[in-house]
């Protein structure tokens, strides 16, 4: 099958999205498809304001338009909801093709968090954008529900992996800071509700690891936080592993990828009960969800490290890509039933991806 990912989310982004989006095309790929990415790589870009690691294709429309004419894809699957993905969207209404998308990021909160807009107001937007998707692709079965409440239909589980071959126990001694070592990794933005982990009063150090627009303002508001950087890689893997407790302040993420690599370095985690560690946590033997995050942290070091490293074994990216596919494969159906009904010429689908929490 010849499958197109268009996505505004890629890099140099360093988020779930583009994990997820990356790891899914290299898995479809062994499993015998074509994989086309349509990225801003290949366009003129501005930055998203007040995010400026995030760039928007400038006027793609003739560029995607050809770009798909000529790859002729079996299947479009729309990841997100920026320029690329509204051209995408156009695309398929002109050539009355079928697509399934994806919803990686809460945007209405993360909006609300920036902006005084209403949430029925964000949710109406993305609802409109999602209306003709065959196929709403979403991480958890809680997110699905909340997307079902908002009036979204033809919502389905799209679930994630974790490569255990990279993320595993490792040797702790890589950071030889005073222990219990804390650690977050991941965007460094007001949506990650990041200050709840810095401020807390917990023994020990604290290890912040990525970047993002907040990261200046909170590295001189807390000093005594040791704020990395990006790590990417081997290094990345050594330091979620060298940590003791995993912290996870996020209310407002649809997944939160980042649990999973840390449960595979067998480092439980503190989070919050809300939607992405519901789903991605199993209490008590993983993680330790509470409203009160300082008790979570203090819980979660008594767990058994095994347990997390066995629950990510059982999550890998072929199994989650796989489970992607059979979306895709419901949606060419539905192609095929509606060309043979309205004696269509055309006999190929259109798939275009979507990315978010990724911010």
């Amino acid at each position: 099958m010849k499958i197109v990912i268009v996505t505004d989310a890629w890099s140099p982004q360093t988020n779930g999205v583009v994990t997820t989006l990356t790891r899914t095309g290299e898995c479809l790929q062994k499993m015998g498809h074509e994989v086309l990415y349509i990225t801003p790589e290949s366009f003129r870009t501005v930055p998203l304001p007040t995010y400026s690691d995030i760039r928007l294709a400038l006027f793609p429309a003739r560029k995607v338009f050809k770009m798909l004419d000529e790859f002729e894809p079996d299947a479009i699957h729309i990841a997100t909801e920026g320029s690329l993905g509204l051209t995408a969207k156009r695309y398929c209404k002109k050539r009355k093709l079928n697509y399934t998308s994806a919803y990686h990021t809460q945007f209405p909160q993360y909006v609300r968090l920036r902006l005084p807009i209403p949430l029925a107001i964000s949710y109406a937007v993305l609802r409109r954008f999602h209306s003709r998707s065959e196929r709403v692709m979403v991480p958890t079965e809680s997110q699905r529900q909340e997307l079902l409440k908002w009036g979204f239909k033809n919502v389905v589980v799209w679930s994630r992996g974790v490569d255990t071959e990279l993320f595993k126990v490792r040797d702790k001694g890589f950071l030889p800071d005073k222990r219990p070592i804390s650690l977050f990794l991941g965007r460094v933005a007001v949506e990650k509700n990041i200050e709840d982990f810095l401020s807390l009063d917990i023994p020990g150090t604290k290890y912040v690891i990525g970047g993002g627009p907040d990261m200046e303002s909170l590295r001189n508001k807390y000093p005594a936080v040791k704020f990395t950087g990006f790590k990417y890689g081997e290094e990345l893997a050594q330091y979620v592993a060298a940590a003791d407790v995993f912290v996870f302040p996020s209310r407002t993420d649809t997944f939160g990828l980042v649990m999973l690599e840390a449960m595979a370095c067998g480092v439980p985690v503190a989070a919050y009960p809300v939607t992405g560690p519901v789903d991605v946590v199993e209490q008590g033997v993983t993680g330790i969800l509470d409203d009160n995050l300082g008790y979570a942290v203090h819980a979660a070091l008594k767990l058994n490290p095994q347990d997390a490293r066995n629950y990510a074994e059982a999550h890998s990216w072929m199994a989650a890509t796989e489970q992607f596919y059979s979306h895709l494969s419901e949606n060419i159906h539905n192609q095929a039933g509606n060309q043979s009904t309205n004696e269509c010429a055309r006999s190929h689908v259109g798939w275009v991806v979507q990315t978010k929490d990724n911010p």
